[in-house]
Parts: structure tokens; sequence; C-alpha cells
């Protein structure tokens, strides 16, 4: 593991957000591509975010922005590329999930990926880690822990998400 660090000043203040209710023209809405990668042992990857970004040391399923004309999956290809060195070889459109955290409201559009080529390589110095409910690493990103939940009714998985 690396010293990497997450730095906590005050509690991350994030809530769900309801597409029926309207938001104001300065919080405009970005879209995020999530790579939710599964081993065939049901293990996904979860990655540290990067010093210098926001809520860095906390952990999340890698992905990033889709830029103008991107969609989720081509977004999701370049990302995984330039962040962890890896070429998707399918991704299945799962969930998405809206949400308001103080710095960005993001919708987060979830993608499967259970086939890949290369090896893992953390280019942004960040760490990762291979894991399974509950997860052992800490401290979470709220927007990682609706797959979280997910997983659980999927897997039929009874308890805590994230370990004490």
């Amino acid at each position: 593991m690396s010293s990497i660090q997450p730095v906590i000043s005050e509690p991350i203040t994030v809530r769900l957000v309801d597409a029926q209710v309207p938001r104001s023209a300065d919080r405009q809405l970005v879209q995020v591509a999530v790579g939710v990668l599964i081993r065939s042992d049901d293990s996904f990857l979860l990655t540290s975010r990067p010093e210098g970004k926001a809520y860095a040391g906390y952990w999340e399923f890698p992905g990033g922005k889709l830029e103008m004309g991107e969609t989720v999956t081509q977004a999701l290809a370049r990302e995984l590329q330039e962040e962890i060195g890896i070429t998707i070889e399918d991704c299945m459109s799962w969930k998405t999930e809206q949400i308001d955290y103080p710095h960005a409201l993001v919708q987060l559009n979830f993608c499967k990926v259970r086939r890949w080529s290369g090896e893992l390589q953390m280019r942004e110095a960040q760490l990762y880690a291979w894991q399974q409910l509950p997860v052992t690493v800490k401290p979470v990103l709220p927007g990682t822990l609706p797959v979280l939940e997910w997983f659980a009714t999927e897997r039929s998985f009874v308890g805590r998400t994230v370990a004490e």
C-alpha cells in the first residue's frame, strides 16, 4: 500500500438526486462513466482517488467524465486505458445514479466489465484492491455505496457492505 492518505477535513455531505426535482442552472449535471470490473471469482476492483483530485484517498470504481460527443462506452474505454492501462473487451450498461456532491452534481453511469486485456497499471499513482462484500478498504466514496448495495441484493449478501 502507498502512503496516500484521504484528506478528510469534514464529512462529505451528499444526497441522492430525485430526477423529478428541478435543479438550479448553476448546478449542471456532469456525466461520468464508471467501470465495475468483475473477475471470475466475483471480486470487484476499487481504486483510490489520486492526490490532487477531490476526495483524494477515497475508494471508488474507476472511470471519469464523458467528453463532448462521447458515449458512455467510449468514455469508459478511454478512461480505463488512461487511468489503469487496460482495454475493455465487453461493457454492459448496468445502472445510473445521480449524486449531489458539494463540488459537483454527477450522473454516474455504471457499466459492468467482465473481460479486459492488459495488466493493471495505476497510471495516476492510485492504489487498487480486489474486493468482496463487505469491502475492507476505507474510506469509500459515497457514490460507490449504491453499487455495494446492488451487489448485496444480487448476491443475497446480508450485513454491512463496508467492514467496520
